[in-house]
């Protein structure tokens, strides 16, 4: 299967890198990816297919947030990505969060469109934002998904007019 290449995704204080997952003869350069980016938390919202503990042994965190392939993501998956991300740019702005599913396509991107419009993007603008690196990213559903979403504004600043992303 050809999977397309990791996409940095960066938005004010915020780094996300959308991949795929790994097989275990890409694990090496899988983790050097990671590695490069800076990545000290990968979220794997896929069923499990490597071991976790070469990574795990390279300094990186791996949460597995598995749902179903083409679908939006459960309230308590959304939940725990949200509290990860308040943590994570709160203590360390520009930190780099790297989130896969199986191709890369649906359920990550959907994740960090997440991020982009709890900072106060529109849905669209999160959805081109994303597709401007991870072209084909997103389905139907997905999209109806993002369009009805309401954010819990978790995301954004408490400063100023609010309007800002990246947790004071």
């Amino acid at each position: 299967m050809n999977r397309p290449a990791p996409v940095e995704i960066r938005y004010d204080c915020m780094r996300f890198l959308i991949t795929h997952n790994p097989t275990n003869s890409q694990m090496v350069k899988f983790i050097e990816d990671l590695k490069a980016f800076g990545v000290q938390t990968l979220v794997r919202v896929c069923a499990a297919t490597y071991e976790k503990t070469p990574v795990e042994q390279e300094g990186i965190q791996v949460l597995d947030w598995p749902f179903d392939d083409g679908s939006a993501p459960p309230e308590q998956v959304v939940d725990d990505w949200l509290h990860l991300l308040q943590a994570k740019f709160r203590q360390e702005p520009g930190c780099c969060v790297a989130v896969h599913c199986v191709a890369g396509l649906g359920r990550a991107p959907v994740l960090v469109a997440l991020a982009l419009i709890e900072c106060g993007m529109e849905y669209e603008d999160a959805v081109h934002f994303i597709r401007l690196k991870r072209r084909g990213a997103f389905n139907s559903k997905q999209l109806l998904y993002l369009e009805s979403y309401k954010p819990k504004m978790c995301l954004r600043s408490r400063e100023g007019n609010g309007q800002n992303c990246c947790l004071q």
